[in-house]
């Protein structure tokens, strides 16, 4: 007999698997520890440079603000096709051409926070070859 797939039948995730979830993004790794006397990078990675920080925190910034602004014209436009009044659904095309140009604006801003972290990728490992690191 053959089964097929439902989405009834496919196992649903539990409260524990949530929970399990939830902690594991919410975890910090530990502190880097000395080895040899000497301290890894990865102290150097959560300390690092506070002026990158600053660039990386302002483009998440930028994301999440344009990714919020897409949130309430996707509920804007939902409502107004759920009224079926003509006049709504005028204002329904301008609302998604701004959605639309909201999309192209977060692959940008993504695409420049990329070469931002990986410019800060760079400069870190610059400058741990020049402190005598790795």
């Amino acid at each position: 007999m053959t089964t097929l797939y439902s989405p009834s039948s496919a196992a649903k995730p539990t409260m524990e698997d949530t929970n399990n979830r939830r902690s594991k993004k919410n975890r910090r790794r530990p502190s880097a520890t000395p080895t040899n006397g000497e301290y890894s990078d990865v102290e150097d990675a959560e300390d690092g440079d506070p002026e990158a920080w600053a660039t990386l925190n302002k483009s998440f910034r930028q994301v999440q603000s344009v990714l919020d602004r897409n949130r309430a014209i996707i509920q804007q436009v939902n409502e107004n096709q759920q009224s079926r009044m003509p006049d709504n659904m005028v204002k329904n095309v301008s609302l998604i051409q701004e959605l639309n140009g909201n999309i192209s604006k977060v692959a940008s801003l993504y695409s420049d926070l990329n070469s931002d972290f990986t410019n800060i990728c760079h400069q870190q490992q610059r400058s741990s070859i020049t402190r005598g690191g790795k």
